[in-house]
C-alpha cells in the first residue's frame, strides 16, 4: 500500500515551516539591500499578507461547519441558496418514494396471487379432502387452470 498521502494537518504544518524558513531567509538577505529596494520588498510582503488573510477569510466563510442549535440538535452551516437545500433533500425524497412504490407493487402482486388462487378454488370441482391437503396451494400455483 502506497502511503504518499498525508493528512491535511500535516500539509499545513509543512507549509507553515517552509513559509517561516523563506521569510527568515528573505529577512537576512534584505539587510544588505539599498533602502528603496527594501521598502518595495516590505510593501510587497504587506500586500501578500493582506491577500492571504482575505483568502483565508473567504475560505473560512465558504466552508460548511457543524454547530449546535439552541434546541441541542446538530446543524450544518448556512446554504448559499434554496437550490442547494433542494439538492440535499432530493436524494431522500427519491429514496422514500421508491420504497413506497416497491411496497405498493409488492402488495398488489400478493393480492393478484390470492385472487388467482381463489378463482381457481371457486371455479373447480374438487373433492373436500383436496382443500385440506398441505400441498394444495403449491399445486394451484404450478398447474394453471385450463
Amino acid at each position: 500500500m502506497n502511503n504518499n498521502r498525508r493528512p491535511l494537518a500535516d500539509l499545513s504544518s509543512i507549509e507553515g515551516r517552509l513559509a517561516a524558513r523563506l521569510a527568515g531567509a528573505i529577512t537576512l538577505s534584505s539587510q544588505n539591500l539599498p533602502h528603496d529596494i527594501s521598502e518595495r520588498l516590505r510593501f510587497s510582503r504587506e500586500q501578500a499578507m493582506s491577500r492571504a488573510r482575505a483568502s483565508r477569510q473567504q475560505t473560512a466563510a465558504a466552508t460548511t461547519s457543524v454547530g449546535i442549535s439552541p434546541s441541542g440538535a446538530a446543524t450544518l452551516g448556512r446554504f448559499a441558496s434554496w437550490g442547494q437545500k433542494m439538492a440535499s433533500v432530493l436524494p431522500l425524497v427519491v429514496l422514500v418514494s421508491g420504497m413506497l412504490m416497491m411496497e405498493r407493487w409488492n402488495t398488489h402482486e400478493q393480492v393478484l396471487a390470492a385472487a388467482e388462487i381463489d378463482t381457481q378454488l371457486l371455479s373447480d370441482t374438487l373433492p373436500p379432502a383436496a382443500y385440506s391437503d398441505p400441498g394444495f396451494a403449491e399445486f394451484l400455483k404450478n398447474n394453471p387452470a385450463p
